[in-house]
């Protein structure tokens, strides 16, 4: 697979800001808590096309851009049959009379340029009822096979510019394709943008393939692979498709592994004699470390965002319980204690949060809570949820849920953490073991 290379210029530039002026009110702005929020009205008029071949673009761009903010639950489009006036100069004044008659709170312009196979996008967001910009105008460049990420850049902008919070669109995904029957289940990794866009297939289906999980850079996925016919960890950088095998002793099986926060050390499972423990192993030199040593199955285990702890799944206390213990191994503590069992816990890149299935009279859940286990919140339910994976703001979670039956299949899902905007997510066949990526360089 070849890889897309996109050169993004973000230019704070005069030449595409509004003149300063004062606010006649607080600036626009949604704050985020487990309240009731009402989506912000926002207007995104079709962008300007500044040369012949950006005509389709510039529509494109901007569908993606509000597709984006629409998709949070936090925004509603208002939609062009409303309009009053249209914006059909990027740099004339716009008429705010026009756009608060309509009530659109937020106002998002811009301009498309194409030349040979490079594409400029220029935006700028309004502010409509203090008639003001919010913020100076931003610039982004690069080809035009990268259109989605461009319009991905600006809706992360304007986002963050509303809730004061970084972005999440400009990101991929990583997870198991899934075609056929239940009990002939075929499985390729495959990627895609977080909007189910532009998917490639990084493996084929030869070898069932399971828990593949992005790096801190987003260059490489691990995921454990049968080939062998035992369970295998291999490292794949995503830009080449080459891979590598992380050694383990013969006769053992490993499994579940994640990368730490450096990138230079991964965490997983390996089954000896029967007995399943936790081990990290450093990439480079393949020296193995072992954390847990109980008759237990510990597995599941998920690195701190600043690589001091691990969370990670046992039965140590009879049944699937969380537990946290440093990165050194050592005396683990327990943080789960409601009804049922739980496992594949990831810690948010928050730091503040840990997200889990769980499993309880006959219904599976996707949760959160605090690292001391307090707070729990389940944000689904169904007959099986499972596997969550957090978008790069720690703000949505990403899941695989299956249907019940014979003929039933798995697919991809997304929900806030404060369980509100539970939406699917589209992908070609069925799809489970998500991971997410940090936003894209």
């Amino acid at each position: 697979m070849k890889a897309i290379i996109l050169s993004l210029l973000l230019v704070l530039t005069a030449a595409f800001a509004a003149p300063s002026q004062a606010h006649a009110q607080e600036p626009l702005r949604i704050i985020i808590d487990e309240g009731v929020i009402e989506p912000l009205p926002f207007a995104v008029p079709t962008f300007q096309p500044e040369t012949a071949e950006a005509a389709q673009l510039a529509s494109d761009l901007a569908r993606v851009v509000s597709d984006d903010l629409t998709g949070t639950g936090l925004f509603r489009e208002i939609p062009a049959s409303a309009f009053i006036s249209t914006v059909s100069d990027f740099n004339a004044p716009l008429q705010y009379a026009d756009w608060k008659a309509i009530n659109a709170q937020a106002l998002i312009t811009g301009a498309v340029a194409v030349t040979g196979d490079q594409v400029t996008v220029k935006f700028r967001l309004y502010d409509v009822f203090s008639g003001a910009e919010l913020g100076n105008g931003l610039q982004f460049a690069g080809t035009t096979d990268a259109w989605r990420r461009m319009a991905h850049k600006v809706a992360d902008a304007v986002y963050s510019r509303i809730t004061g919070e970084g972005g999440y669109f400009d990101s991929r995904v990583v997870y198991v394709s899934e075609t056929g029957p239940k009990d002939d289940r075929r499985k390729r990794l495959a990627i895609m943008d977080y909007d189910g866009a532009n998917v490639q297939y990084l493996t084929d289906s030869a070898a069932i393939v399971l828990a593949p999980r992005f790096s801190p850079t987003g260059d490489r996925v691990l995921y454990t692979s049968y080939e062998s016919g035992f369970p295998r960890i291999y490292v794949l950088d995503i830009g080449s498709v080459q891979r590598r095998v992380l050694e383990s002793a013969e006769g053992t099986m490993s499994f579940a592994p994640r990368f730490s926060p450096s990138g230079q050390t991964v965490v997983f499972s390996l089954t000896q004699g029967g007995n399943t423990d936790i081990y990290t192993m450093d990439i480079a030199s393949g020296a193995s470390v072992r954390l847990t040593n109980t008759p237990a199955i510990e597995t599941a285990p998920s690195f701190s965002p600043d690589g001091t702890r691990i969370v990670f799944e046992s039965d140590r206390s009879g049944s699937q319980q969380l537990y946290i213990m440093p990165v050194t191994g050592g005396e683990a503590q327990r943080i789960s204690f409601g009804e049922g069992r739980y496992g594949t816990p990831v810690w948010s890149p928050r730091g503040d949060l840990v997200a889990f299935t769980k499993q309880n009279k006959g219904r599976f859940h996707i949760g959160v809570m605090r690292l001391d286990g307090s707070e729990e919140r389940l944000l689904t339910a169904s007959f099986l949820d499972e596997g969550p994976t957090w978008a790069p703001n720690g703000r949505v979670i990403m899941f695989a849920r299956e249907t019940q039956g014979a003929g039933g299949s798995s697919s991809l899902y997304s929900v806030d953490i404060s369980g509100r905007n539970l939406r699917p997510v589209r992908t070609p066949e069925g799809a489970s073991d998500p991971s997410w990526s940090p936003l894209q360089q």
